[in-house]
């Protein structure tokens, strides 16, 4: 579609919410997702997008820090093991209590498929090219094997795989974050697609 065009709006986005697997509360805010690899820009891009629509940021990579959402840790590869299930516990409620107050929420992480489908609304995978990528993990201090095994990643396009594998196709859209030419204009066609989105489900 064209560059500067919002996300089209699909009937899927006008389902109601099942967050607890019990109730259906129609959703009066959309709950977005922006996902990729490391160091593509997503909290960034998360912050400044949840700054200004009003909606709650949820840094997942934080939450899980914050909550101590790991068991054990991996020192070949550095890194925790994930706790999935008291993370998705815990999101289960926080997403639960911001759908009764009407906000809108939006997540940053670096997977996607561990989430259910129906907590999202719209999946923004952010990409970058190599050289952008290779500069900014350097910058943030990975080792040279993690930065080499992010690197395959985002090469592999691992992370949009896992997104159009786990969720329907019209809601995941792929954006290039580069420069911050490229994070002004994801920002402004999501501010865009939401504005439309709360039209179509008003």
């Amino acid at each position: 579609f064209d560059h500067c065009s919002p996300f089209r709006i699909i009937s899927h986005l006008t389902m109601t919410s099942e967050i607890d697997g019990t109730s259906s509360i129609t959703r009066k805010r959309p709950f977005i997702l922006v996902t990729g690899t490391p160091c593509v820009g997503k909290t960034a891009t998360a912050s400044i997008l949840a700054e200004r629509t009003g909606y709650k940021h949820i840094c997942v990579g934080d939450l899980v820090k914050e909550q101590k959402f790991f068991d054990g840790r991996d020192e070949k590869l550095d890194t925790f093991f994930l706790d999935e299930d008291k993370l998705l516990d815990h999101m289960e409620v926080m997403l639960k209590k911001y759908d009764e107050e009407e906000s809108g929420v939006i997540c940053d992480y670096h997977s996607c498929e561990l989430f259910p489908e129906r907590w999202f609304d719209l999946i923004l995978v952010l990409r970058a090219n190599t050289d952008v990528l290779f500069d900014r993990l350097s910058k943030r201090g990975y080792s040279e094997k993690k930065r080499q095994e992010n690197m395959d990643c985002e090469i592999m396009q691992v992370v949009l795989d896992e997104a159009k594998e786990a969720y329907t196709e019209g809601i995941v859209f792929e954006l290039p974050s580069n420069t911050i030419e490229d994070m002004e204009s994801n920002i402004a066609r999501t501010q865009q697609w939401q504005k439309q989105w709360l039209e179509s489900n008003d």
